[in-house]
């Protein structure tokens, strides 16, 4: 029993101990290892007002996560409004979350064009084409439709969206990018021009694009949301083309991971919890310091074989920033507080080094900073 009240003690110590980090304007401030983990977490919640969604509320004040993802249906309860009827409604959402929050919030979504839009006519939102369909037409067409989409996204609080795709496609008929239009083309420069132009017409708007699916996803035979592809015979490293196009330029942005398996890059595990992709590829050849977000760890290609505490623990071991969970094709209203867990006794276990958890804040914060999103200094939280 005393082992177990001293573990328990020593593990609040740890958890709200302030440690010296390099803040986006302060070098000297301290930030609580609390914080800094919270800040690393994003998530999808329930509730379409304040009300409905005081679960995500109640993270936010508590835990202080680093940013929410929305989405317009809800996997579990298909009849069930999610987050998204209307703009004003949105805005007031949006407003509602942001007030509660200590440290500005990343608010992204899904709007890609085409299929993959969560903002929908329907919902007041102007639409557009389709990535393929905006490869096939002059790149003019696909900056203002980056505008378009960053005006919109920009009038309700919106601040980050998972898009460009910068998925070469590779296979027309792959049933999670070419078989429903998202790749621009099949022509690696094609995708990175286009790309490019998408998410400069949003940054005309501040909107903080999200590149993915890194490594590629235009080879796969298979969808990642149902199971682990196995890219390894179909990828090539001209999947790797518009990233090195692209990363390090203007405009602002991050880049997603993807749920794939490639024997050759890491015969262990998915690419999406790979140091030898996250960080020895990614980071280091091909010279990226910005933010790295997980695609969503709730997806089959996952959970089929890790939990969610240990896909989080191992993606933070990679070399990613930021861990996404859905919380949509399953529901938990405790995520939050059991992702704080893991990745705090993973610190304390030694698992993961404090530096490489004030290596993501420090990326975070500036890019809170670099956005707009972050105005005054960030003393002790």
């Amino acid at each position: 029993m005393p082992k177990i009240i001293a573990c328990c003690v020593l593990f609040l110590m740890i958890a709200t101990q302030s440690f010296a980090v390099q803040a986006t304007e302060s070098p000297a401030s301290e930030v609580s290892l609390k914080t800094m983990i919270g800040q690393m977490i994003m998530v999808g919640f329930r509730g379409e007002g304040a009300t409905a969604a005081r679960v995500i509320l109640r993270d936010i004040k508590q835990h202080q996560i680093g940013g929410v993802i929305l989405f317009e249906k809800d996997y579990l309860r298909p009849q069930a409004v999610r987050n998204i009827i209307s703009k004003a409604q949105v805005c007031d959402l949006v407003d509602a979350l942001q007030d509660i929050s200590t440290i500005p919030l990343f608010i992204a979504i899904d709007q890609e064009g085409g299929l993959v839009s969560r903002f929908k006519p329907t919902h007041g939102f102007a639409g557009t084409p389709s990535a393929q369909k905006l490869g096939e037409k002059p790149v003019s067409e696909t900056f203002a439709a980056g505008e378009r989409t960053g005006a919109y996204l920009k009038d309700v609080g919106v601040n980050m969206d998972f898009a460009p795709v910068l998925d070469v496609n590779v296979n027309p008929e792959s049933p999670v990018i070419g078989a429903i239009q998202r790749s621009f083309s099949s022509d690696p420069a094609t995708v990175a021009k286009y790309a490019h132009a998408f998410a400069q017409g949003m940054g005309r708007y501040g909107i903080i694009s999200g590149y993915k699916h890194f490594p590629g996803h235009g080879s796969s035979l298979s969808d990642s949301h149902k199971g682990l592809p196995d890219v390894t015979k179909t990828w090539s490293k001209k999947e790797l083309l518009p990233y090195a196009e692209l990363l390090g330029t203007e405009p602002l942005h991050v880049v997603m991971v993807g749920h794939l398996y490639h024997r050759k890059l890491d015969a262990d595990t998915p690419t999406s919890l790979s140091y030898p992709v996250v960080t020895k590829m990614l980071r280091e050849k091909l010279n990226y310091d910005g933010v790295i977000v997980t695609d969503d760890l709730q997806m089959r290609a996952i959970t089929n074989q890790y939990s969610i505490d240990e896909a989080a623990v191992k993606a933070v071991q990679a070399g990613s920033d930021i861990v996404l969970v859905g919380n949509n094709m399953k529901y938990d209203p405790k995520i939050v507080s059991k992702l704080v867990t893991s990745l705090t006794w993973a610190v304390h276990n030694g698992d993961i080094p404090i530096e490489r958890i004030r290596q993501s804040y420090d990326r975070i914060m500036k890019l809170k900073h670099d956005s707009g999103l972050l105005v005054d200094d960030v003393s002790k939280q």
